[in-house]
């Protein structure tokens, strides 16, 4: 049945008009960013697919005022839990816009994905657990690996610095937990731009 559903979803992301977005951070239902896809959900131009985890490991970090990023760093980090959601050409303008890619803020890029069970991220950041997943490999043609979906990774630009600032220690889910501390665009200083906090935060 996962191989089925994941076929279908291969198949429905390539028919031009639907695009699968993997969701790590603020856009995740239950969190500050969430009113956008509700919003595209209610326009018929995004739909929950289901839980889903990156079928590489990647870093997950936090940034400046808890924003989490994704850097586009295989074989680092972990394999980070997240949401799928099945997004328009419309839809997608919006999300392309919050996540700043023509500012050079984030960029869209190709991610391959694993089914995840539901509450799999609870406790999934505890040191303590011992998790294999991390260390198993897994080929793009395995069975139940989503190959068409995309995410919004930190811009390379900074990416590099970012983990470092992080001292290459990522999550594999960004929870409740991690959202202690984080500020909304609207009530940080407005006379910055976002990038100008990233140089800030890096340069602390």
């Amino acid at each position: 049945m996962v191989a089925e559903t994941v076929h279908r979803h291969n198949h429905d992301a390539n028919d031009g008009n639907r695009t699968l977005i993997f969701s790590y951070g603020t856009l995740k239902r239950g969190f500050s960013n969430h009113n956008l896809l509700q919003d595209l959900i209610r326009t018929g131009d995004a739909s929950f697919i289901g839980l889903y985890k990156t079928s590489h490991r990647y870093p997950l970090v936090c940034g400046p005022y808890r924003v989490p990023f994704l850097l586009n760093l295989p074989g680092s980090g972990h394999r980070v839990h997240g949401e799928l959601y099945s997004v328009s050409a419309r839809g997608l303008a919006r999300m392309d816009e919050l996540e700043g890619t023509t500012r050079n803020h984030y960029e869209r890029l190709p991610i391959k994905l694993l089914p995840a069970e539901e509450g799999a991220d609870e406790n999934v950041n505890n040191e303590d657990q011992v998790n294999l997943e991390d260390e198993t490999m897994m080929t793009d043609d395995a069975p139940g690996v989503l190959t068409c979906a995309e995410a919004y990774f930190a811009h390379s630009n900074y990416a590099v610095e970012m983990w470092k600032k992080n001292g290459k220690r990522g999550l594999r889910c960004y929870t409740k937990k991690e959202t202690k501390g984080y500020v909304k665009r609207g009530d940080r200083p407005q006379h910055l731009t976002f990038l100008d906090h990233i140089r800030l935060f890096l340069s602390e």
